[in-house]
């Protein structure tokens, strides 16, 4: 329990994005979050998540022996 909370402007300035991406995250239920009031918070933790869910790893091919085929 030990999070913080972020606005969606936080979350926005952390993706690198606009605001309306996070807004739009919010309203597909594709990212945690949490009303207070009428605020929304995102935790920490969840914009991990969601980062280390959408990271596409590099794949690694291997060499032909021969090079391009001509």
């Amino acid at each position: 329990m030990n999070d913080r909370y972020l606005s969606v402007t936080q979350v926005a300035e952390v993706l690198g994005t606009s605001v309306r991406f996070p807004r739009r995250l919010i309203e597909e239920r594709r990212i945690k979050y949490v009303k207070v009031g009428r605020h929304v918070r995102i935790p920490e933790s969840a914009v991990r998540d969601y980062i280390e869910s959408h990271t596409v790893e590099p794949v690694r091919r291997r060499r032909s022996r021969y090079g391009r085929a001509a």
